[in-house]
């Protein structure tokens, strides 16, 4: 596992993490070896599954094989805390923050769960805020939905209708943007309809530095399937591709495999409207935009093996693929032609 920041970059030594700063890199092409870390943080009993730093403080979170989740404070070298976040057997092999979610961090395990921790003064809540159950149980991570840097979107919400045509269940999703009154507001809302005339409450979230609804992307219980979950009330939303949505003539319908990879974000030329990028098993990707949960809007095949992970670069525009012959694709999405270039 190796996330980059500003901060640094992050390597998992089997049950050892290791910090080191981004300027040390290597650069492409480069024969010199690999440079030494600041600091070896020792602390986990099993082999480390995952590592991301927090957006805005000076704190690391690391989960292991044997459902550890700890909290490290990388300035002065140290575990702040640490908490039994799943099973034993399942392990924690995903964890994340953002500015989205605030002072929180999720897991997930191999238990076919995801928890939201709350970051506190001494480290993590001794109980998590929430627990969802996914029933997935595979090893594809799942995504935060991430923002471009620097953006102006004030809100947006997404909701969803069902409707009944000859017996089957057919979804839509459609996106609308949120008009605040004041810059102070920071609550976003989420309505969802039953599509028999009947309103659930609006669910509200409030505090995000995004201000928009906290919407992670994963691997379902269908693992070639991505699901769309909202956070804070714990509910699916949407899957991609949509049961009972045929596939149009020009989309291949043949069998990509399981989803090996995912990541959400909002582009920046629609930054209301939620985008999927998902890696398949055949090395395929898919790019796909929610309000068309049948279709994706264009597919892609850069790798041979399977997409091991995939991740888009600050200003949504671009990103980079691996595979499991370790090719790394460096890509740009074209959102006025809907394509990708490498």
């Amino acid at each position: 596992t190796q996330p980059s920041t500003r901060r640094g970059r992050v390597r998992s030594l089997h049950s050892k993490v290791s910090v080191g700063t981004s300027k040390e890199a290597m650069s492409v092409g480069s024969r010199r070896p690999p440079p030494d870390p600041v600091a070896v943080l020792r602390g986990h009993r099993a082999s480390v599954m995952d590592a991301c730093f927090h957006h805005s403080r000076p704190l690391l979170f690391t989960g292991s094989a044997d459902g550890e989740l700890r909290v490290w404070d990388v300035i002065q070298h140290r575990a702040l805390s640490s908490t039994w976040a799943h099973g034993e057997v399942s392990g924690v092999y995903s964890v994340a923050t953002s500015p989205s979610i605030g002072d929180e961090v999720l897991s997930q395990g191999r238990d076919g769960t995801c928890k939201c921790w709350a970051i506190e003064e001494g480290g993590l809540s001794r109980k998590p805020l929430i627990t969802f159950k996914t029933d997935s149980y595979h090893f594809c991570k799942f995504s935060l939905a991430k923002t471009p840097a620097n953006s102006k979107q004030v809100g947006c919400a997404l909701w969803y209708s069902s409707s009944k045509k000859s017996g089957s269940s057919v979804t839509k999703i459609h996106e609308r943007k949120k008009n605040c009154e004041s810059e102070a507001s920071d609550t976003t809302s989420l309505e969802i309809t039953d599509g028999f005339g009947g309103e659930k409450p609006p669910i509200q979230s409030e505090g995000s530095a995004h201000k928009g609804s906290k919407l992670l992307a994963l691997a379902g219980e269908d693992s070639s399937k991505v699901e769309i979950w909202d956070i804070k009330a714990a509910e699916r939303l949407v899957c991609l591709p949509q049961e009972n949505n045929h596939i149009s003539a020009g989309c291949s319908a043949r069998p990509r495999g399981m989803c090996m990879a995912v990541q959400a974000f909002f582009p920046t030329e629609s930054q209301d409207v939620l985008n999927i990028l998902a890696g398949y098993e055949d090395g395929s990707m898919l790019w796909w935009d929610v309000r068309n949960t049948g279709v994706p809007l264009t597919s892609v095949k850069f790798h041979d093996e399977a997409v091991l992970s995939i991740t888009v670069d600050g200003t949504c525009d671009g990103g980079i693929s691996g595979s499991a012959n370790s090719k790394i694709v460096l890509f740009t999405l074209d959102h006025m032609t809907v394509f990708f270039l490498m």
